[in-house]
């Protein structure tokens, strides 16, 4: 091995530890509000009792079967018979991940264009919606399912469940405090003595507020990794920059046709739970860039494998916007091998429905897993 390419492994690998620090950080911090907001409850014997329950909590999480979630959702396995590019395509996603096994593929029925990963590394499923399936084309399917295998592999859904469970914990405690406020105001305003402990009421009321901030901006972190991740997989970041426009398109008509004053007002980024589409667009045209020049701009957008002696087959680049030569190191450790043939890349993934037309999830798909 040459000098420069143990340069770039050192690299890498400091980036890497830079990324995982952060999202640890992001995570820790969650915690720590867990913490804070338990002891304003009820002091240290809230604090143990958070402790307990978290604990049991999280062993309880890692037993629960994908299966269990998907269920939620109605989504149904996609047989071999039914879709076999798709299940292939999986399998070979997850071959190049390192995965002990190949996520089980699941249709949802819904018109919303979406797509999630429940699960381990070694008992996963990956489910799509029915109209996301019937509207992207093959080279844009490849690129959705690398996403999310790439969640699987790095454990997201792992970490953004923890931190999913913690911010709602918080959420509890604020409200059962919040509560007790209350009924401490009544029986002062019945002329009877009562102790008011202002610190802990404005520890509760801010609690569940920043512990989602730090949720949303964990959940931002882990997504940029995620398409990075999927590049890797695939050696085609455009297939994913195209399925972003294109779901973005898709969820700006939804909204229009709600006819609300000022809905297409972006949020604020720190109120995201991913991040804008045309950052992630422009880091993914960079890299092909990188690699060699875009057949094409996105309209209305800026315009031999790499996980060998890693751990990890993303080669993080930490939370600052990578810089020219970054992007060029990051090309180059991308595949060079398709794994949709050039011919078939282009055409829809799939014309017929795989789910019952009639059928319906049974709860908003909102979380429960890891989501675009």
């Amino acid at each position: 091995m040459s000098r420069q390419s143990n340069l770039d492994l050192v690299q890498q690998r400091r980036s890497r530890a830079l990324n995982t620090l952060h999202t640890w950080l992001l995570a820790t911090g969650s915690l720590l509000i867990l913490a804070v907001s338990a002891w304003a409850f009820g002091g240290l014997v809230a604090l143990v009792y958070a402790l307990v329950v978290g604990t049991i909590s999280m062993l309880a999480m890692r037993r629960v079967s994908p299966r269990l979630v998907l269920s939620m959702y109605k989504a149904r396995p996609v047989s071999r018979a039914q879709f076999a590019e798709g299940i292939a395509i999986l399998e070979e996603l997850a071959r190049r991940a390192g995965l002990p096994a190949a996520p089980v593929l699941h249709v949802v029925p819904s018109r919303m264009m979406n797509a999630f990963a429940v699960g381990r590394r070694d008992d996963s499923a990956i489910a799509v919606t029915d109209a996301l399936i019937r509207r992207m084309s093959l080279r844009e399917l490849t690129a959705i399912l690398a996403h999310e295998v790439s969640h699987i592999a790095h454990e997201d859904v792992k970490v953004m469940a923890l931190a999913d469970m913690v911010s709602r914990f918080t959420s509890v405690m604020s409200t059962i405090g919040l509560l007790s406020l209350v009924l401490n105001l009544v029986v002062f305003a019945g002329g009877y003595q009562a102790q008011v402990p202002w610190l802990a009421v404005l520890v509760l009321l801010a609690a569940p507020t920043v512990g989602g901030l730090l949720q949303m901006a964990l959940s931002r972190t882990r997504e940029y990794d995620a398409d990075l991740g999927a590049a890797m997989l695939t050696g085609d970041p455009e297939g994913l920059a195209w399925a972003l426009v294109k779901l973005e398109r898709a969820q700006g008509r939804l909204w229009e046709s709600l006819l609300l004053p000022g809905g297409r007002i972006p949020d604020p980024s720190v109120l995201r739970t991913h991040p804008p589409t045309d950052e992630r667009v422009r880091r993914l045209m960079a890299l092909k860039g990188a690699g060699d020049p875009p057949h094409e701009d996105l309209p209305g957008q800026a315009g031999g494998r790499a996980r060998q002696r890693r751990a990890s087959f993303i080669p993080a680049i930490g939370r600052r916007r990578p810089d020219a030569a970054t992007y060029r190191r990051l090309a180059g450790l991308m595949p060079s091998g398709s794994i949709v043939a050039e011919e078939a890349a282009a055409r829809p993934a799939r014309s017929g429905a795989l789910a019952d037309p009639a059928g319906r999830p049974r709860i908003r798909i909102r979380r429960g897993g890891v989501w675009w």
